[in-house]
């Protein structure tokens, strides 16, 4: 099977980053193709960097048709433009962040989630209302850390989210960690270590149940929510974008 994970930011040694975690846990006999969007933010870290990168996810979906493409994978904790890709295509559309939670609360009664910056909590909220696991995301913490500096300055990164991790689950209840952000995904295993409780990077997780429901033939319902775009003209440089189906 091919599956392609696609970061919706521009910056590539993320991307590398999450392809060596992708054929970490990938099956011999699943191809991944990783890259960056050429359109967008080299990091999201608000709204407004969110809402600009779905057009550059939306290319590389775009593109992914004509690429035999059996899943996607949004690489973004905050899984940005889900629904749209999921709109898009047939094949199954996972995003990071919906995949570490889900398969959190599978081993856990209660997760918590540890992001970047303040800033970004907002976001990561709205991914969890999303997701339908409010009810059991006991919280959202950030480190504090931009996110190009999780592949800049590693040691600040792992400082910070070891002891961020350990406040979740003296604290707030937590019995499960999921990694809030792409850049982390190198930390997930000596964390678990540590932490002698499940930690989840999103991308092996959303890599293993793209894995699985390609296997099981499983598709985008395409009922009502999902059902592909109308045809219609576009105008201006979204012309591109006009929806194939």
């Amino acid at each position: 099977m091919r599956i392609k994970i696609i970061n919706p930011n521009t910056t590539k040694t993320m991307t590398d980053s999450i392809y060596m975690a992708a054929i970490s846990c990938a099956r011999s006999d699943t191809e991944i193709v990783a890259v960056s969007s050429n359109n967008g933010p080299e990091s999201i870290e608000n709204f407004y960097d969110q809402h600009v990168s779905v057009i550059g996810l939306m290319e590389e979906i775009h593109n992914g048709i004509d690429e035999n493409i059996d899943a996607y994978i949004i690489a973004a904790a905050c899984d940005p433009g889900l629904y749209v890709a999921r709109e898009m295509v047939d094949a199954p559309v996972i995003g990071i962040g919906e995949a570490a939670m889900h398969m959190a609360s599978l081993v856990s009664a209660k997760f918590s989630i540890v992001t970047v910056l303040p800033r970004i909590v907002p976001l990561i909220e709205k991914a969890v209302e999303q997701s339908g696991l409010s009810s059991k995301c006991a919280s959202i913490r950030s480190i504090n850390v931009c996110v190009l500096d999780t592949e800049n300055n590693p040691l600040l990164t792992e400082t910070e989210l070891y002891k961020s991790c350990q406040q979740a689950l003296e604290y707030d209840g937590a019995e499960a960690i999921c990694l809030g952000c792409s850049g982390m995904t190198k930390f997930a295993e000596e964390l678990e270590n540590k932490l002698g409780v499940p930690v989840f990077d999103g991308v092996i997780a959303a890599v293993k149940l793209a894995e699985s429901l390609v296997e099981m033939k499983k598709h985008n319902s395409k009922l009502l929510t999902f059902k592909n775009p109308t045809k219609k003209e576009y105008a201006g440089y979204v012309k591109g974008l006009e929806p194939k189906s």
